[in-house]
């Protein structure tokens, strides 16, 4: 082979190794986008553990919120609660009351933001009626369960549920416990 087809074949190596390594670069540029779209990489931004341990939760939904801008960065931040949220149907609509997106400090200074507002749920027409008919007839209630990221949106996991006695709490209690203690039996041996 002569020098120069050795050239040639060294140049040619050289432009696919460049391209490997572009390649490479907006691969990993991609994947690094995608870790800090979903923030923390966790995508729950808040459970509400009370509603488990009073209620039986018969069915689940997922909903969308409407939310102003400010509350979305808020939100980014991990700053939203709903432990003392509840779910309201009215007018054939669904509302989140008591919700609690605490503002950044680095808000607009012509909002006026109010951590505790209304928020829309936006629910198919159906699962609207099937909350709507469980409510009035059958002594059900709606409570929020768990906010969190789907996509680029905020979703909220609401249930159907029906108030525990307190007897079903301490038997919910004791039966946590015995599986605790079945758990540690087993691992001991």
């Amino acid at each position: 082979m002569s020098q120069i087809g050795r050239a040639v074949i060294l140049r040619d190596i050289r432009q696919g190794l460049k391209s490997l390594a572009l390649i490479y670069g907006i691969i990993a540029t991609m994947k690094s986008n995608k870790s800090k779209q979903t923030g923390t990489g966790s995508k729950t931004i808040a459970l509400n553990k009370k509603a488990k341990h009073d209620f039986f939760i018969e069915e689940r939904f997922e909903a969308g919120l409407v939310l102003e801008g400010w509350e979305v960065k808020s939100v980014r931040a991990g700053r939203g609660q709903i432990t003392e949220s509840y779910v309201v149907l009215k007018e054939g609509e669904a509302w989140l009351l008591g919700a609690h997106i605490t503002p950044l400090a680095t808000a607009s200074t012509h909002i006026h933001p109010d951590p505790t507002r209304s928020r829309k749920l936006l629910l198919h027409q159906r699962e609207l009626g099937k909350l709507f008919g469980a409510v009035a007839r059958k002594g059900f209630t709606v409570v929020a369960l768990a906010l969190y990221w789907k996509g680029p949106h905020v979703k909220l996991e609401i249930g159907l549920a029906k108030g525990k006695k307190e007897h079903d709490k301490r038997a919910t209690i004791k039966q946590r416990d015995w599986d605790r203690e079945k758990q540690q039996m087993l691992k001991r041996r």
